[in-house]
């Protein structure tokens, strides 16, 4: 270079000049840079180490900071505290969750002590990788070494965030006022996470709340703020109310995204009005945003809800006009709509589409198939499913054992002469459930409970229940007078009797097929017990 021979820069203006091109992202230059320093036997320094990991770090280029983090210690230039945080943010940046955490296992190994932004930065990967436990245990050790780590408004709402996902909403307002009461200040971001807590459960009342207190502490909503109290009202079949908070964005100059706009549309699919979801679309466009699949993937749930069949196809066409490729969601979408209003053929249709456009079907898409065939009596044709699953090498989901389980039990219901070999079909699926880590729940034990109830198998089905129980799930009306048509089956009237007074003690409410249950096992049983029972019927 021109400039090196003619003025022979010391190492403060290479500095300088490598910090200048590190603001702006530009890493290769930086990097470039520090080469030429190096030729003019100028040695890098701490600092400019720092500066050019920093500018490959900030662009996400995380391979790159850690070649040059080991080249700094090979160059006899230790990495200091900024070296490992800058490190730590370029795995962040990069999406390398994990890289981040297992970096910072090394880090501990050495003398270098983290401070609040080391160990944001970690909870913050803790919680990508669905760590919850670690992060909350990280927050908790730096809330007792708060001399040292004391966690700031970034640590409270991570862990908030954390809560959120997990759907522990209570927790989240306790870690917010929580945040309050020890003197840390709630930025828009921690006001945001807790009202997209409150709206991802319909929470409306809470999360307007939420909004008003934003507002009466100095901060000014933004499109997350907006969407979040709108989504809220949608998800609480309040369509109009979230069309409100949509009008006052807009006449508060807070222009709606396309995140605004596909909350209202489901807000108005969720409710049954597709008219007014569909409209949204053409708005949606006047306003110069163009739909998404998410847009086209609501509509078509929404057709679903509505029981509008011609208008699956209308939405299909429309997301095909727009140049709108469907992902594997949308067409789950299409193909659970089609299912649900019986038109097996053109969910079969659709299926067929998805797989010659080499969009891969996933987990769901053979969950949709395998339930939505087993409802419609095509148990064959589900269990056809089921093998292009496994062709596919596809991971089977909790709900995909209950669906596959179903499939057998209501085979087995259906046909008495196949009933033996369906029933052993089932159990072995059950049994695989629960080998692979799936934790059956109420509903995959009501499925096996009316199984064992064709032949009267009371002897399993009590096994089934009180293993469920064991399991510490609650069991609910419905499988508690399959239980009780079982007992009956199998001459168990004082049986019946017990599981009666179990559902009183539980507050399970009886169903009109409990009360059968019961008035057949007293014609069995006669017992001062039965008295008891008539009476509490009477009642």
């Amino acid at each position: 270079m021109v400039f090196i021979h003619r003025c022979k820069p010391d190492a403060d203006t290479f500095n300088s000049l490598i910090h200048a091109h590190a603001r702006v992202g530009q890493w290769s230059w930086a990097i470039n840079i520090m080469e030429d320093m190096q030729r003019a036997a100028v040695p890098p320094s701490r600092t400019t180490y720092n500066n050019v990991i920093n500018a490959c770090g900030a662009a996400g280029n995380w391979k790159k900071a850690l070649e040059l983090c080991k080249k700094m210690s090979e160059n006899g230039v230790g990495p200091d505290l900024v070296t490992h945080n800058i490190v730590l943010s370029a795995f962040k940046n990069g999406a390398q969750y994990s890289k981040a955490i297992a970096y910072f296992e090394i880090m501990k190994g050495s003398n270098i002590v983290p401070d609040t932004f080391t160990l944001n930065i970690v909870i913050h990967c803790l919680v990508k990788v669905g760590q919850y436990g670690e992060a909350i245990e990280l927050f908790h050790s730096m809330r007792e070494k708060r001399t040292i780590c004391p966690p700031d408004v970034v640590t409270y709402t991570s862990i908030l965030q954390s809560y959120s996902v997990c759907g522990q909403v209570e927790n989240c307002k306790a870690v917010f006022d929580m945040m309050v009461a020890e003197g840390v200040k709630p930025n828009i971001v921690s006001y945001n996470a807790l009202l997209g807590a409150y709206a991802s459960h319909g929470l409306h009342a809470e999360a307007l709340k939420t909004f008003k207190l934003l507002k009466q502490n100095g901060l000014s909503p933004d499109i997350v703020s907006y969407t979040s109290l709108l989504n809220a009202y949608g998800r609480s079949a309040l369509p109009e109310k979230a069309r409100d908070v949509f009008n006052e964005m807009r006449k508060n100059s807070c222009k709606p995204n396309k995140v605004s706009y596909n909350a209202l549309i489901d807000a108005y699919g969720s409710a049954g009005m597709l008219k007014e979801a569909i409209s949204l679309l053409h708005e949606m466009e006047k306003d110069g945003i163009h739909p998404d699949v998410v847009s086209i993937s609501t509509l078509l749930t929404a057709c679903g809800r509505c029981r509008q069949l011609t208008k699956i196809g209308t939405v299909l066409t429309a997301a095909q006009s727009r140049g709108i490729k469907l992902n594997a969601v949308a067409y789950n979408s299409g193909i659970g709509s089609y299912l649900n209003l019986g038109d097996y053929a053109k969910a079969l249709q659709l299926y067929t589409l998805m797989r010659e456009s080499s969009v891969k079907p996933d987990a769901v898409t053979y969950n949709i198939l395998i339930s939505g065939s087993c409802k419609l009596g095509k148990y064959a044709e589900s269990l056809k499913f089921l093998e292009n699953m496994k062709n596919l090498k596809i991971h089977l989901t909790k709900e995909v054992y209950s669906s596959i389980i179903c499939s057998y039990v209501k085979q087995a219901s259906f046909d008495y002469i196949f009933y033996l070999g369906k029933l052993i079909e089932a159990e072995c699926t059950f049994d695989s459930m629960k080998e692979s880590g799936c934790f059956p729940d109420v509903l995959t034990y009501t499925s096996m409970m009316k199984a064992y109830n064709v032949d009267g198998n009371w002897r399993k089905a009590w096994d089934l229940y009180k293993e469920m129980e064991g399991n510490d799930i609650q069991p609910d009306a419905i499988i508690c007078s399959s239980l009780m048509e079982a007992l009956n089956k199998g001459s168990q009237p004082e049986r019946v009797l017990q599981l009666m007074e179990s559902m009183k003690e539980k507050g399970i409410q009886l169903n009109q097929k409990a009360y059968f249950e019961i008035i057949a096992s007293c014609s069995m049983y006669v017992y001062p017990f039965c008295y008891g029972a008539r009476a509490l019927l009477i009642l």
